[in-house]
């Protein structure tokens, strides 16, 4: 029998002195923590990332003031600039993988998503909603068109799981080809989704309803090289967080909805392998992800 939330968190408490210790590791220079807002796509993440960067400074001990920076660059650009210290920002949030954890980032491996970046819902256009509800395995999936940013390591799963992707450089394109019918579905993730499609944004597309393609993924606080000190002040509050609970509890308050807006029946789920999912990934540690149907 799989442990209650409760005892999972209650073992990693008699760590706290530990890690409450660790608290003369953040910043001392009083340098801000630069987080991108991007503002060629939204990113309903903003909120959130902030609110978690807060929390885990100050269960550090940390009172580093928080300042957006204002970015319109592709993902790829940003974690290039951003491994180089030639950024404007200290930290982005992004799915890891093999490269970008050996790029020079710092990862902060704790899943700031609880793995949810791996739940992806399609979309798809309205009038083909019908033909979606029949889709029960990947193999109704291999004749059709996913579409996905060029640079995003979703494109690189799909394909390693036999899945055909067409990509884009541009994020607002992709909306427009699968209106267009140049590609046939846009995965996105269930953290993603319910804004993108707010106030009628795209009417002529649907979610279909209760799909869903899961791979293992974790999107992580990428800090610069140069900001070692704030890596390690996020590592040790953000262990703190999670030990005492308020980590979760941050989580389910900004995604429980979503999660019961989303309900997906077990024989709807397609698994797909992630061959890009660093082998330091903590996946053994229960209380840091949630599984389909599971609702925070």
């Amino acid at each position: 029998m799989l442990p209650t939330e409760t005892t999972l968190r209650r073992r990693p408490l008699l760590a706290l002195p530990l890690l409450l210790a660790g608290r003369t590791l953040h910043a001392q220079s009083g340098e801000p923590v630069r987080l991108p807002r991007h503002i060629s796509m939204p990113d309903p993440q903003l909120d959130y990332v902030r609110r978690l960067v807060e929390l885990a400074l100050a269960r550090a001990g940390s009172k580093l003031e928080i300042r957006p920076v204002a970015l319109d660059m592709a993902q790829g650009r940003t974690l290039v600039e951003l491994a180089t210290g030639n950024s404007p920002i200290d930290l982005m949030w992004t799915v890891t993988d093999r490269e970008r954890e050996s790029s020079g980032l710092l990862p902060v491996r704790i899943p700031i998503d609880r793995g949810l970046m791996g739940w992806r819902l399609l979309l798809v256009r309205r009038g083909e909603l019908a033909q979606w509800a029949r889709v029960r395995s990947l193999q109704d999936l291999r004749g059709r068109l996913a579409g996905q940013g060029h640079d995003w390591p979703d494109t690189t799963i799909l394909r390693a799981n036999g899945l055909q992707v067409g990509t884009s450089s541009g994020y607002q394109a992709l909306f427009r080809m699968l209106a267009a019918g140049r590609v046939d579905y846009f995965p996105r993730s269930i953290l993603e989704i319910d804004a993108e499609m707010a106030g009628g944004r795209h009417p002529e597309l649907a979610i279909a309803p209760g799909l869903m393609l899961h791979y293992p993924a974790a999107a992580y606080l990428f800090v610069s090289p140069h900001r070692p000190e704030l890596a390690a002040a996020l590592k040790a509050g953000l262990e703190v967080a999670v030990a005492e609970g308020s980590f979760q509890r941050l989580h389910r308050e900004r995604y429980g909805a979503a999660l019961k807006a989303h309900p997906i029946a077990p024989g709807r789920v397609l698994k797909l392998s992630n061959p890009l999912l660093p082998r330091e990934t903590p996946l053994q540690r229960r209380e840091l992800w949630l599984q389909p149907g599971e609702t925070a």
